[in-house]
């Protein structure tokens, strides 16, 4: 699996932490950037590793900065990502199971390292259930079809 990951500047430490557990699960990471903690814009970053995500380059993304926020609301104006913002390991979990959010967005500022790590398995690890939460990501998609430009 492709797995595109990004951050800004407040994210930077939580991403360069997080690409070595990732590869404990054998997933195969495209980093877009930042690289540094110069300021630089969140949109920027999080638009890359979106458009690989919804033009199927890679299956699914991880995004971080300061609150997730900001990433979050970037990477849901791209048609077909379903991000998620997860601060623990229950929404990490739901996300899957009932969204099947296919980025994950992690609040850089906001968790430590290790509850990072549990947050990024048990999302790598659990499965969409499908049945009557396909539907109502049917119904996410004809918005999608209706108000999306592209």
């Amino acid at each position: 699996m492709i797995v595109a990951i990004g951050c800004d500047h407040a994210g930077v430490a939580l991403k360069n932490a997080v690409l070595p557990e990732l590869e404990k699960l054998s997933l195969s990471c495209e980093d877009v950037g930042t690289k540094d903690e110069e300021s630089v814009d969140y949109p920027d970053f999080g638009a890359k590793a979106a458009e690989m995500v919804s033009s199927g380059k890679a299956e699914r993304g991880i995004l971080i900065c300061g609150t997730g926020i900001g990433m979050s609301i970037v990477a849901n104006k791209f048609r077909g990502v379903r991000a998620a913002l997860c601060h623990d390991v229950n929404s990490a979990r739901m996300s899957r199971l009932h969204n099947d959010a296919n980025m994950l967005i992690l609040p850089g500022r906001a968790l430590d390292n290790k509850t990072a790590f549990e947050i990024v398995r048990v999302w790598f690890e659990t499965a969409f259930e499908g049945g009557r939460h396909q539907r109502r990501l049917d119904k996410i998609k004809a918005i999608e079809d209706k108000y999306l430009c592209r």
